[in-house]
């Protein structure tokens, strides 16, 4: 290379696209980095574009391999059912249609678990299907059926005391075909519904939401080290639940959050009153 060659290419200012990237690419990371460090291309991208940030996918995806950032992967699941073969069942209400056309008609629930240093650590979700918003949530060191009372409870809190038509549709777990179970539902309007023994995709929606949950907070890229204490589960799982129902981005609902999904449903509704209204 001739001398004039490389000190040419030394001197010369760097192109709009380099500087464009110099601009972007901490843009990015720090989105990445709010989000639990979770997303992939795609919902980084959507991301960055209700940001307000102006991006190409594809050149969204150029940018994280450039940051050295990449979304959660999911790991296989570990099967948590105990049912007890004398309790009575309650037929099966949804036979895999975990679709719903308004909020508080079809709630799902199911159990995990989480290992800690103290111990191990069961977290109970109750899901809205309509927009996957979590209404209730319990994390103790015990699977009895206390945890999912205290669940439903918060459901009760946060979604109002009674629905009509409403199901609560889980796999065949002691803590679901219980007594007390069925009976604090009735006590909110609710009728159980419960999945065949040992098949997974009759409550498919509840274990996509554990599987999630544990690959975007459990193991996900922002932990530094093992969990020590299920209060500090807990602690961690608030705040995941919070960002998970304002701020995660979900394909299903077109790629806003349940609150905000769940915003525009009832502003819809509030206007169709008023048009009925002035008729």
């Amino acid at each position: 290379m001739a001398p004039s060659s490389y000190y040419a290419v030394k001197t010369r200012a760097p192109s709009a696209r380099a500087v464009r990237d110099e601009e972007l690419i901490p843009q990015l990371v720090e989105l990445w980095e709010t989000n639990y460090r979770v997303y992939g291309v795609r919902k980084l991208w959507k991301a960055a574009r209700r940001a307000g940030i102006i991006i190409g996918r594809d050149q969204t995806a150029r940018l994280m391999r450039a940051a050295g950032v990449e979304g959660a992967r999911r790991s296989k699941r570990v099967k948590t059912t105990r049912p007890d073969p004398a309790s009575a069942r309650h037929p099966d209400l949804v036979k895999r249609e975990f679709t719903a056309t308004t909020p508080n008609r079809l709630w799902v629930t199911d159990l995990t678990f989480v290992p800690t240093w103290a111990g191990v650590a069961y977290v109970c979700f109750i899901v809205d299907a309509f927009s996957r918003m979590i209404v209730g949530w319990r994390v103790a060191s015990h699977m009895r059926t206390e945890m999912v009372i205290d669940a439903i409870e918060m459901a009760r809190w946060s979604r109002g005391a009674h629905h009509e038509e409403l199901r609560c549709h889980s796999d065949a777990g002691s803590q679901f075909t219980s007594i007390r179970y069925g009976e604090r539902l009735a006590e909110i309007g609710a009728t159980p519904s419960i999945g065949s023994v040992g098949d997974s995709y009759d409550n498919a929606l509840a274990e996509t939401v554990n599987g999630y949950y544990k690959a975007e907070l459990v193991r996900g890229p922002a932990r530094s080290g093992p969990w020590k204490t299920v209060e500090e589960l807990e602690l961690a799982t608030l705040g995941w639940v919070h960002w998970h129902n304002t701020e995660r981005l979900h394909g299903y609902l077109g790629d806003v959050p349940p609150a905000e999904f769940e915003h525009a449903f009832y502003a819809v509704q509030a206007d169709r009153e008023q048009l009925v209204g002035i008729k």
